[in-house]
This record gives structure tokens, C-alpha cells and sequence, in this order.
């Protein structure tokens, strides 16, 4: 479908490739343990999930700062278990989190399988809106910084997806342009609503059974994507 259009393709990284839920579920697992905060960790989660992308869609739009998405997200969801807890400790499992998470490396299945298989035959690059200090981390930990030339983030940026600037810096590193370019990632809003309006080929990971849609082509297992280039 896109292999004799494509040079560059361009990947999301968590949600998409790195096993965002699995590893954060790990990482809280590890920390409300070590801190003796008494939550059952399936409670905890079940609020925490959609805490946080709603609180990342803020952050998206400038509506908050990092500061406070990092508070916030952990706060809501005491505060809906009717959970007790200081600042001084929702800020300390906020910096542990952080350190802890990029400890943690899996990985969607098939992921190494398609970027060996892409490697070879199209110049590879991550767009995410994580932070630098930990997306970096997680790259190398799951050994996967290896197959790409160029990582951008939003903080490099100083802007987030879906906003075009973001992408057009993309294109710019990559020395490439939208026509030739293909960008897959798991969110409609940020990675294929963001990446078509500069022009870029898309496609949907579909991998957290959103509503179907024809916006774009849609996948549910990376392993597709050795069909289409």
C-alpha cells in the first residue's frame, strides 16, 4: 500500500511500541508497595488509566503544565477512592514513579520483528510528546534506540502533537518531506489527525479497541505493517 511511496517512517512510541499500561501498572505495583500506601492496586488502576489521558490531553493543549499533570493525575485518584494522603507523598510517588517506570521494557508483540524487518528499507524516527528524560530511557532499556536515526520529542519541540510544528521539526531532522512519509501511532487526535494535516501517509494502531473509523488505514497487531511496506 505505502512501500513505493515511503523513505521515512515515523513511529509514536508509547502505546504504540512500548507497553505504556503494562509497565506503568508494573511501576505503581512497585512503588504504593514500597511506600506502604494502603490501595488496592486494581482499584488504583482502574481510575488512574483514564485519569491520566485525560490529564495528557490537557497537557497536549497547553491547559496545564508538566508540573501539575504529574500531580494531578495521582491526586484525582486518591481523591475518588476516598484515599487519605499528603502532598509531600503524592510528590514523592510522582518522582519514583518517574525513575521506576523506564526500568520496565515491554514491548508490544512483534514489535523488534517489524523494525528489523523495516530497518533495512526505510530511514526509522519516534515522534512522542514524553518527556525527554524518560522517553530516552525507555529506548534504550527495551533495546530499541538502535533502529532509529532521529527521536523528537515535545520538549525539543516546545510544542506537543498534534500540533504541525512538531512534525515539520520532524521532517526537517529527517531531512524528508510529508509525501514520502509515514507516521503510525495508537491516538487518532495526536498522531494521525497531526500528521495529515502536514501531509504525512498515516496509520492507526488500533491496538485498545477504539471505535472503527476511515480516517486512515487501521491495524491492530504491528506484525500488519510487513503487509504495507
Amino acid at each position: 500500500m505505502f512501500r513505493d511511496a515511503i523513505t521515512d517512517v515515523f513511529f509514536d512510541l508509547d502505546h504504540t511500541l512500548w507497553d505504556f499500561e503494562r509497565n506503568s501498572a508494573l511501576t505503581f505495583e512497585r512503588i504504593l508497595e514500597a511506600n506502604n500506601v494502603g490501595v488496592d492496586l486494581t482499584d488504583f488502576l482502574k481510575i488512574y488509566v483514564p485519569a491520566n489521558l485525560a490529564y495528557w490531553k490537557l497537557y497536549r493543549e497547553e491547559k496545564i503544565s508538566k508540573e501539575e499533570l504529574r500531580y494531578q493525575r495521582l491526586k484525582s485518584v486518591f481523591d475518588k477512592l476516598g484515599h487519605a494522603i499528603s502532598d509531600d507523598m503524592i510528590h514523592l510517588l510522582s518522582e519514583e514513579y518517574i525513575q521506576h517506570l523506564s526500568s520496565y521494557n515491554h514491548l508490544f508483540p512483534n514489535t523488534i520483528e517489524v523494525l528489523e524487518y523495516l530497518r533495512p528499507k526505510y530511514k526509522l524516527h519516534i515522534i512522542t510528546n514524553g518527556f525527554q528524560e524518560i522517553q530516552d530511557k525507555k529506548l534504550r532499556n527495551a533495546n530499541i534506540d538502535i533502529y532509529f536515526e532521529h527521536v523528537i520529542n515535545s520538549e525539543m519541540a516546545g510544542v506537543k502533537k498534534p500540533n504541525p510544528i512538531i512534525f515539520n521539526i520532524a521532517l526537517k531532522k529527517a531531512d524528508t518531506v510529508p509525501e514520502k512519509s509515514l507516521m503510525i501511532g495508537d491516538s487518532l487526535e495526536a498522531d494521525i489527525l497531526g500528521a495529515k494535516e502536514v501531509g504525512f501517509h498515516t496509520l492507526h494502531f488500533n491496538g485498545h479497541n477504539e471505535p472503527l473509523h476511515d480516517i486512515t488505514k487501521i491495524i491492530h497487531d504491528l506484525s500488519e505493517i510487513k503487509s504495507l511496506l
